[in-house]
């Protein structure tokens, strides 16, 4: 049986709820905050649901993958990206997912071809940069390039490093749910 539009939202909602308080990995916000912002960014530069939705669950893995959330104390990566991409890729349209998936490899990206963007990084990402591989190199950074959603990661990527500004007020979950469930139902007929 599969999902209904309605289960996957109550899933993510109840994450949120559950693990959302949790400590952003050293910053100054918690995990919600922190992706609450970069949705709410986005919302206000009028970006597409996916990149909004992209934004909201980029770091769901935080809340669901079986190695924890980051700390700066991590000697290795606990790949957040792969277990929140895990978590929708049979919910979600493939852009939403690539977003997910593909946001560290971004970072990875821009530090590469935008040599000013490392400097701008926040300690935290500094220091999972390092666990995650740094900088791209060669073959790597060329495929990369090539990727059919990178217009959409980068954008998502930008907003997540955006997305952490203490004191922010944004809306909570509930006022995104509208958007995820529309690409749920989309994705479920195949239209996305």
């Amino acid at each position: 049986m599969t999902d209904t539009a309605d289960t996957v939202v109550d899933r993510l909602a109840a994450l949120f709820a559950d693990q959302g308080a949790k400590s952003y990995l050293g910053e100054a916000v918690t995990m919600a905050e922190h992706m609450l912002q970069g949705a709410w960014l986005a919302e206000q530069q009028g970006e597409s649901d996916e990149i909004i939705v992209g934004a909201l669950l980029h770091d769901i893995g935080h809340f669901a993958g079986h190695l924890g959330t980051f700390a700066l104390t991590d000697t290795e990566d606990r790949c957040h990206e792969r277990s929140g991409a895990a978590l929708v890729e049979d919910h979600l349209p493939p852009a939403v997912v690539a977003c997910i998936r593909e946001h560290v490899a971004a970072k990875r990206y821009l530090c590469a071809v935008e040599p000013s963007y490392a400097e701008g990084l926040s300690r935290a990402s500094q220091h999972s940069l390092r666990l995650q591989g740094g900088p791209m190199q060669g073959d790597e950074m060329a495929r990369f390039a090539q990727h059919p959603h990178l217009e959409a990661i980068l954008k998502v990527r930008r907003l997540d490093d955006a997305g952490k500004a203490p004191g922010q007020p944004t809306p909570g979950f509930e006022h995104f749910a509208p958007r995820v469930r529309r690409l749920a139902e989309a994705h479920a007929r195949g239209s996305v």
